[in-house]
């Protein structure tokens, strides 16, 4: 793994795959509020995609330009391999942890 993920990076990359083709700024952002019941500024959201960018994590395109946004163009996220290999081994490890703790959360059946 290229280091430590997060758990608002998790979110927001989990975001990015649920999303596919329609992953921007702000439908990343509309989708974790909706879904996460938490509101997260923009910065937030753009600080973290920058550092999963830096991890290896993300890429991104720029998209065409829409007259409802001025002409401007969105910019698209796409998680890398390296991202999926990095959930996988985060969803394993949190499926592990919960078997083992459900006597002690007393889940057990």
């Amino acid at each position: 793994m290229k280091g430590f993920i997060g758990e608002f990076e998790e979110l927001v990359l989990l975001t990015i795959a649920t999303l596919g083709d329609d992953a921007y700024g702000v439908s990343i952002r509309e989708q974790i509020e909706k879904r996460a019941n938490r509101t997260i500024s923009i910065g937030a959201l753009h600080s973290t995609i920058s550092r999963l960018e830096d991890k290896g994590y993300l890429t991104s395109f720029l998209g065409g330009a829409t007259a409802e946004r001025g002409g401007r163009k969105k910019r698209y996220f796409e998680l890398t391999a390296d991202a999926k290999s990095a959930l996988t081994a985060m969803k394993e490890l949190r499926e592990s942890l919960w078997n083992e703790s459900q006597v002690n959360l007393g889940l057990s059946k």
